[in-house]
């Protein structure tokens, strides 16, 4: 399986993620089962922001209500790892609903799309899915 990823999300992720080291960036994924067309950055409300993330809830809330009023569809969330690799975490994991969101991670220049599944390959809940590039 492959996804269809915006180059103008894959920037923005990286850029967001570099900005904001040493500490997690992270966000909201937009778009539909095929491909991922926007992302929003959110803050991140984690109590130690260097080693975890926490989406906003409250932006989180507002996205949810804008998609049910017909805004655009939530396939997920990103967050970066910025003194590791673009690989899900334990923490990850545990964090994880087995809801088929996607989960993208950026570490530096990698980038690596997950989707959060029952007994996943990795940590029992994660997936791999192929990033398929679209040029806009």
């Amino acid at each position: 399986m492959a996804i269809r990823v915006s180059r103008s999300v894959l920037i923005g992720t990286r850029q967001i993620s570099a900005d904001l080291a040493p500490r997690e960036a992270c966000g909201l994924l937009f778009g539909s089962a095929e491909a991922i067309t926007a992302m929003q950055a959110v803050e991140n409300v984690a109590e130690d922001p260097t080693t975890r993330f926490e989406i906003d809830p409250a932006a989180l809330f507002a996205a949810l209500r804008a998609e049910r009023a017909g805004g655009p569809r939530i396939v997920g969330y990103w967050h970066s790892h910025p003194s590791g690799d673009a690989t899900p975490s334990a923490t990850d994991a545990a964090m994880a609903a087995p809801d088929g969101k996607l989960w993208l991670i950026v570490a530096g220049e990698a980038v690596t799309l997950w989707q959060a599944e029952e007994a996943g390959a990795v940590h029992g809940r994660f997936d791999a899915v192929a990033i398929d590039l679209h040029h806009e």
